[in-house]
């Protein structure tokens, strides 16, 4: 065996079963930790991330979305959710989320579609809501690190009267 040269071990590393399971478990600790700028990060340059209104809606654009981000947007969601002005956070949420059934739905190169199922619970102003689906993230490497080029959350009851959402699933 010759040592890689110029090159990490880990930018070498596929995006297997256990590589994508460690990294949406790393998401999730993110967001229940309200490390919004650090989940952000885990966004690439152009990543969107997306929450159909309707089951099987089929992009964005043919109809409302309840969440539909660019990273243009999904840096004010996060800027508004750091600031103390902002009242629909007031007290800040707790959540807990539970991420399972991790599979790799497609992979190529360094890139994958990664499915998952999941469940949110929020806790605020003595009230519990709990979400609840499949979320799907394209997945790519980057330098070594793994980014998130897309995600789209499709809830259980995205079609249901929902109040304000403002924790990102």
């Amino acid at each position: 065996m010759t040592p890689l040269r110029g090159r990490s071990a880990r930018a070498e590393m596929a995006l297997d079963i256990h590589r994508c399971e460690q990294f949406l478990m790393h998401e999730a600790r993110l967001l229940d930790e309200a490390k919004f700028d650090d989940w952000l990060a885990l966004f690439t340059a152009d990543g969107w991330y997306w929450v159909p209104s309707e089951p099987n809606q089929a992009n964005p654009h043919e109809t409302v979305s309840l969440i539909y981000d660019d990273r243009r947007l999904l840096e004010t969601r996060i800027r508004r959710l750091a600031s103390p002005r902002m009242y629909s956070q007031e007290p800040r949420s707790r959540t807990s989320r539970t991420v399972a059934n991790v599979t790799i739905e497609d992979a190529e190169g360094r890139a994958a579609t990664v499915r998952s199922k999941f469940v949110m619970i929020e806790y605020r102003r003595e009230q519990q809501r709990l979400f609840a689906g499949t979320a799907w993230h394209r997945l790519v490497q980057l330098d070594g690190a793994v980014r998130i080029a897309w995600k789209r959350v499709d809830l259980v009851n995205c079609d249901a009267p929902l109040d304000g959402i403002t924790q990102p699933f």
